[in-house]
C-alpha cells in the first residue's frame, strides 16, 4: 500500500463526497463516480496533461471512485488512471474495471481503432469469459494501472455471451472475491433485464446499469432494480444523461440519445422536462444524477469526466437543490406524465 506523498498540484482538496457500501462487502463508492472513458480517448483525443488535469480535479472535488476498463482506448484510460492515481493513499480510493475483452496485437492493424476511441489501431478486442480470460484480464488490468489490487470488477457488456458469463467469468470473479483478490464484483450492461438475470443467478454484489434508468426512460424499475432492493444489492447507474441528451438546460437539436441523433420526439420531451426543472428552480442536467441517486438500490452516479471544467460542472450537479425539495420534483414530473408514477426513494409504485 502506497504512502508516498502525491506528486498532484496542491490545491486545497475538498472533503470526500458521501459513500455508499456496495452490499456488505466493504467498498465504499462514492456518491458521484469519474468514468475514465474519455481520458481513453473516447470519440476524439485528450493530450496527457488534460487527462491527468481531470483526474486531479475530481480527487479535488471529492471523487474517491474511478471507473475505467480495457475497451477504452485500448488500454489507455487503464494507464493514464493509474498514473494519476500514483502517490495518492490507496486506502482512500476505490478503482474498478472489467473483464471480458483481452487485448492482442491484431494481424492487420488499422491506422486508427474501430471502436469509437481516438487511439491507433495496433491493438483489438479478443472476447473471452472464461476463468482462464478473467484472471488475464486482472493481471493486464493491474499491470497497465500499476495498482496493487482492483476494488471492483465488471463482467463488461456480455450481452452476446451471457451464458458464459453466468456459467465461468462471474464464478471466477465470486472465487477471486472470497479470495479477498478483489473487493466486489458484478456485470456492467446497457440493457437491464439481463443484468436482472446476474443479481437473481450469481453472487454478484452490483451491477453498472447504462441508460436504463433516467428522467427519459424507466424500465430498468420492472426488472433490475427491484431485484437490487429483494436481495440487498447494489446498482451503479451510468448513461444518466442519455449519451448527452439531459446534458444541458438548453437541450440542442442535435443532441444525442443512445449514442446516435435523438428522434424528435425525445428532444421535444426532454425540453419538457428541463421546463418543470426551471419551474422547481433547478436544471435538467442536476435532476437527472439526483433522480438516479434516490432510488435506494443505487450506490453511485458515474459520469464522464473529460477536463477539469467538466469535472467541476459535474460537482457542481450533487449542490443544487429545487426550491420545494426533490420529491415535489418527482411528483410533479409523474403528474405530467413525464416519468412513470413513482417514488424514487422507494422504487415502482404499489411494489
Amino acid at each position: 500500500m502506497s504512502t508516498t506523498p502525491s506528486t498532484t498540484p496542491s490545491t486545497p482538496a475538498a472533503q470526500p463526497l458521501p459513500t455508499r457500501e456496495v452490499r456488505a462487502t466493504g467498498v465504499h463508492l462514492s456518491t458521484l463516480g469519474f468514468g475514465a472513458a474519455v481520458i481513453g480517448n473516447l470519440y476524439r483525443a485528450v493530450d496527457d496533461e488534460t487527462a491527468r488535469a481531470a483526474v486531479d480535479a475530481a480527487w479535488d472535488a471529492g471523487i474517491r471512485y474511478f471507473d475505467t476498463a480495457p475497451h477504452y482506448g485500448l488500454g489507455l484510460s487503464e494507464r493514464r488512471l493509474g498514473e494519476a492515481l500514483r502517490g495518492r493513499p490507496r486506502e482512500e480510493f476505490v478503482v474498478s474495471s472489467k473483464v471480458g475483452r483481452l487485448l492482442r496485437p491484431r494481424e492487420r492493424p488499422l491506422e486508427r481503432d474501430d471502436e469509437g476511441f481516438d487511439v491507433p489501431g495496433d491493438l483489438g478486442r479478443v472476447r473471452d469469459h472464461s476463468r482462464d480470460g478473467v484472471l488475464r484480464s486482472i493481471e493486464e488490468t493491474l499491470a497497465r494501472t500499476g495498482l496493487d489490487r482492483l476494488d471492483v470488477v465488471y463482467v463488461h457488456d456480455p450481452d452476446d455471451h451471457l451464458e458464459q458469463a453466468l456459467a465461468e467469468a462471474l464464478p471466477a470473479l465470486v472465487e477471486l472475491r472470497e479470495q479477498g483478490v478483489v473487493g466486489a464484483v458484478g456485470a456492467g450492461m446497457n440493457h437491464s433485464a439481463p443484468l436482472a438475470r446476474v443479481l437473481r443467478e450469481s453472487d454478484a454484489d452490483v451491477v453498472m446499469l447504462a441508460g436504463r434508468y433516467t428522467l427519459l426512460e424507466q424500465g430498468a424499475l420492472d426488472d433490475v432494480l427491484p431485484a437490487a432492493v429483494e436481495l440487498g444489492k447494489a446498482v451503479v447507474a451510468v448513461g444518466v444523461f442519455n449519451s448527452g441528451l439531459l446534458a444541458r438546460q438548453e437541450v440542442p437539436d442535435d443532441a444525442p440519445w443512445n449514442y446516435e441523433q435523438a428522434p424528435p420526439h425525445l428532444i421535444a420531451r426532454a425540453r419538457q422536462l428541463a421546463a418543470v426543472c426551471a419551474e422547481h428552480g433547478t436544471t435538467l442536467p442536476a435532476a437527472a444524477v439526483a433522480f438516479a441517486l434516490a432510488h435506494p438500490a443505487v450506490v453511485d452516479v458515474t459520469l464522464g469526466m473529460r477536463t477539469p471544467e467538466q469535472v467541476a460542472r459535474n460537482a457542481g450537479l450533487l449542490t443544487e437543490r429545487p426550491a420545494g425539495g426533490w420529491p415535489a420534483l418527482w411528483a410533479d414530473l409523474a403528474e405530467r406524465g413525464l416519468t412513470r408514477p413513482h417514488d424514487p426513494a422507494g422504487g415502482a409504485a404499489g411494489r
